[in-house]
């Protein structure tokens, strides 16, 4: 169970992260992304042939990072003076693209030029043959504890906000907070009880676990620390109406440039957790339907919400493992695909039900909806 909940935060930090980078392009900007698998495909990808040619592993997933910012200048060069639709358009294209592209092309694996079909195997992945010694683990696991402390204090304070004196959430709204944070912090109790066991007689996994982790904390809390900051109170004003931020002399296209390349450089890091994760990647692994399942993810925990989007990625992932589990306990005479429909049909059915109940997500603002725009 350990291992198998290691697993879970693996799968969740990745996609959560992949999903912020979303959040931010969308949720905070209003931009249109349908190829938001083409940065994680790219980071990917670099991080892994960069890693083969002797690169360390992490400069090879900061290079992954910048060269996805770099397709997203590229892509929005091209197409943010275009009206959003001709956006959504572009951005599929370019998903597939550069899919097909490492697809059909030898690649440098190592020493040799490999034709990108059969994909790429035994590549460096951090933490796996590392041996360390009792003070090592010791100070792993102390990390992993200040993360879980700093989570728990989070949402603790995320529950009941107060500025001064004065309460900010009204009684419903703590109400919710209350359930989402007692929810969360179960699971990141759970989640860090199997990270100690699984540091304490080191599990690679477990290593895997705690680097991803505190990438995806830091990028949480600088993605906070930017969409209150006037550079993010620019991006939703350009979400909502692009006009006025005009009128006082913003230059919008810069602002959807940064937004869309910064979106890109956090996808890119994802697909290298990605990559380790999966410790072999063919390009069927980095179909558009990731996209879409990132988009859950958003408009499920509500657009525009950091928190939301974590929230999203924890539901989707506990749905999808739930369903893998018991569906074929109780549905015995359905073949595999039909049970892989019929997930797919209840998460719509799910979602449908949420854009008529609640169109801004869990923890979306209605005021803040760009659903509808």
């Amino acid at each position: 169970m350990a291992e198998y909940l290691i697993f879970l935060a693996i799968s969740t930090s990745i996609f959560a992260l992949f999903a912020l980078g979303l959040n931010l392009q969308w949720g905070f900007t209003g931009l249109i992304n349908f190829g938001h698998v083409a940065f994680m495909t790219l980071g990917a990808y670099t991080t892994v042939l960069l890693s083969l040619k002797g690169v360390p592993v992490l400069l090879a997933a900061l290079v992954g990072a910048v060269l996805a910012a770099l397709l997203g200048l590229l892509i929005g060069f091209s197409t943010l003076r275009l009206r959003e639709d001709y956006l959504a358009i572009v951005t599929i294209g370019v998903g597939e693209l550069v899919r097909l592209i490492l697809n059909n092309q030898d690649l440098p694996v190592g020493d040799a030029w490999i034709s990108g079909a059969f994909g790429v195997q035994s590549y460096p992945i951090p933490l796996v043959n590392l041996q360390p010694n009792l003070f090592v683990r010791l100070v792993m696991i102390a990390v992993l504890t200040l993360v879980a402390g700093i989570t728990f204090y989070w949402l603790w304070r995320w529950t009941r906000p107060t500025y001064g004196a004065k309460r900010v959430v009204k009684k419903q709204e703590f109400v919710s907070r209350l359930v989402v944070a007692s929810l969360l912090g179960l699971l990141s109790a759970a989640i860090y009880i199997s990270g100690v066991i699984g540091l304490y007689n080191y599990n690679p996994k477990a290593g895997l676990m705690l680097l991803s982790l505190v990438v995806l904390a830091f990028v949480f809390w600088r993605l906070e620390v930017l969409v209150r900051s006037p550079w993010g109170r620019v991006l939703k004003a350009i979400r909502e109406d692009e006009e006025v931020p005009k009128a006082l002399g913003k230059n919008v296209f810069w602002y959807k440039l940064q937004s869309l390349m910064l979106g890109g450089a956090i996808a890119g890091i994802a697909g290298a957790f990605f990559a380790w994760q999966l410790s072999a990647i063919y390009t069927d692994n980095f179909q558009p339907q990731l996209t879409f399942d990132a988009w859950i993810m958003v408009i499920l925990g509500g657009s525009g919400n950091n928190v939301g989007t974590i929230l999203g990625a924890v539901i989707y992932f506990a749905y999808d493992t739930l369903t893998r589990e018991f569906l074929p306990r109780i549905f015995t005479n359905l073949t595999s695909d039909q049970l892989g429909a019929f997930r797919i049909m209840i998460i719509g059915l799910i979602l449908m039900v949420l854009m008529i109940w609640r169109p801004q997500g869990i923890l979306g603002k209605k005021e803040e909806l760009t659903l509808g725009k």
